[in-house]
């Protein structure tokens, strides 16, 4: 399947000023590298500390104009490919791929109007790699972000006005170590696995999550840059603990690249003033964004 580069430019509750610029950055290196288009969603508004319900409607205009580029993109049989600033933007993406591939959801979705999914098909298997399980709701946040709600979102937990059906045994969080114990909690009511950076070598980690992803269902990938220990890559809400780049690219280089049919990379934190120097941003940025390049190149260079 070909792909089609999407990029989140509108501000979905970012609360850094280095996100929406450092998502152009990965857009387009990333289209460039595949001589690909991009699609650009919202426009860049200032960086701001404030509630999630507040985040959550500013951020609207651009997570209806991702729901639209990725279902845009699902039925030209391209694989959506995503810089996104912020998890948040998630809340758009991962419903639309849901009910692509629609499989069982949570006991209760049909409460909060989310289709009851055919329990025969697997539905849609992801792969959150991060260092936290954005997994709260309203009721169990502690800092009232909504960045620490995109998944359980996703899995019909509380309603964002976005949609859900997203399975919780279908999600396994990669890189997860700094959970709240709220979230941990959640997670394995809902049947997550998670899997932190301390199972073992890089082979031990690939063999867990691809024992947790099981033998069929298709993949979507969520990376937040914050997975990766910091230094390497400049990323906000970093956790000593993560995981080297050369151990996460073993790790996805032993995926079934065949199966993915999704990818976004997220929160990316380029200096604030990368936009207005694309073609030679400083070195930090720049040497990030290669890193991250190598990276994730396991999933771009395969056949497919």
């Amino acid at each position: 399947m070909p792909y089609s580069v999407i990029v989140s430019q509108g501000r979905v509750a970012d609360r850094t000023p280095g996100a929406i610029p450092g998502a152009a950055l990965l857009g387009l290196a990333l289209a460039e590298r595949l001589g690909l288009r991009v699609m650009v969603c919202g426009a860049p508004s200032p960086a701001a500390t404030d509630a999630w319900p507040e985040a959550l409607a500013q951020a609207e205009p651009t997570l209806l104009g991702l729901a639209d580029a990725v279902k845009s993109a699902l039925d030209e049989s391209s694989t959506p490919l995503l810089a996104l600033n912020k998890c948040p933007a998630s809340l758009a993406t991962l419903p639309v791929a849901a009910a692509r591939w629609p499989g069982p959801n949570r006991p209760g979705d049909h409460e909060l109007g989310f289709p009851a999914w055919d329990l025969s098909r697997p539905g849609l298997k992801v792969l959150w790699i991060d260092a936290h399980g954005d997994f709260n709701t309203p009721a169990t946040t502690a800092t009232g972000y909504l960045g620490g709600m995109v998944l359980a979102a996703a899995c019909g937990l509380w309603d964002s006005g976005h949609g859900a059906g997203v399975a919780g045994e279908n999600v396994v969080v990669l890189g997860g170590h700094d959970l709240d114990e709220a979230e941990a909690a959640l997670l394995a009511a809902a049947g997550a696995t998670v899997v932190p950076p301390t199972v073992g070598s890089a082979e031990a980690i690939a063999e867990a999550v691809n024992t947790a992803l099981g033998d069929d269902g298709p993949i979507w990938v969520h990376l937040d840059c914050d997975a990766l220990e910091p230094g390497h890559v400049p990323a906000d809400y970093v956790v000593p603990g993560g995981f080297s780049p050369a151990t996460l690219k073993a790790v996805l280089a032993a995926l079934p690249v065949e199966r993915v049919v999704g990818i976004e990379i997220a929160e990316f934190e380029a200096s604030p003033d990368a936009s207005e120097s694309a073609a030679e941003p400083d070195s930090v940025t720049r040497r990030g964004l290669e890193i991250l390049l190598d990276v994730v190149a396991p999933l771009l260079a395969k056949p497919r």
